[in-house]
């Protein structure tokens, strides 16, 4: 396999973590649109690719996009509310989190009106003071989840504004059931991230963002939402 498999550009095939080597083999599939059946996606990309021993990792963004839960920037109608608290928000290279109307609406409608205003509330103390993150670590994973459109982003979601996964430990488990490896759900870009569902409770979250955390499949136009993870050493 190794000798067949090629890293998304910019990343490596191989990690070494606690003296043990990994591959990280990226799986490409076509552009996954709202509703379609996540099991049978993987079934048909990387069922014919899995060895005895393997992990599978799932990107959030295409399980929050099977479950519906992807919306085309268009359809979304920011209240006035929205369009005010997106103006303190700040830009990065790596996204624009609720930096516009369209997300912070959605984050809105996520986690409820008191609790984003006291998140921005604290937020608006706490930043001047050299403190970051504060809003996010109040309003929660349902903030700090949603991916705004980006142009680098594969069309069409490059329009979309995406919400994270509802319920990703059961749809981890619901995947391995099927394919009969263990599998993750993963949360990564070039900044970090977590591991946000696994199929087994006793799976160690930490290894395997270890194993994950330079975000093999990329974030950009690749088309790898689904990865292996394969010790090779």
């Amino acid at each position: 396999m190794s000798e067949m498999v090629q890293p998304n550009p910019g990343k490596n095939l191989q990690v070494t973590v606690n003296g043990k080597v990994y591959e990280r083999i990226p799986v490409k599939t076509h552009v996954v649109m709202p509703g379609e059946n996540l099991v049978d996606v993987v079934k048909t990309y990387a069922l014919p690719l899995l060895q005895p021993g393997d992990v599978l990792f799932i990107t959030e963004k295409i399980v929050a996009v099977s479950q519906g839960r992807a919306f085309p920037v268009k359809t979304i109608h920011p209240r006035k509310l929205a369009v005010f608290l997106s103006r303190f928000v700040t830009k990065t290279k790596h996204g624009i989190g609720l930096g516009i109307p369209e997300t912070m609406e959605m984050a809105i409608r996520e986690c409820g009106v008191w609790r984003i205003l006291l998140a921005a509330a604290v937020a608006a103390v706490t930043k001047p003071l050299g403190r970051k993150g504060d809003f996010y670590r109040i309003a929660g994973y349902k903030a700090s989840s949603i991916d705004g459109p980006t142009p680098n982003t594969i069309p069409p979601y490059n329009e979309y504004v995406v919400l994270g996964p509802d319920k990703p430990n059961k749809v981890a488990k619901e995947i391995s059931e099927e394919i009969r490896v263990p599998v993750l759900i993963v949360d990564l870009n070039d900044l970090g991230g977590k591991i946000l569902g696994v199929s087994d409770k006793k799976i160690d979250k930490d290894l395997y963002y270890t194993i994950l955390r330079d975000n093999p499949l990329g974030q950009s136009k690749e088309q790898t939402p689904i990865g292996i993870i394969r010790q090779v050493k």
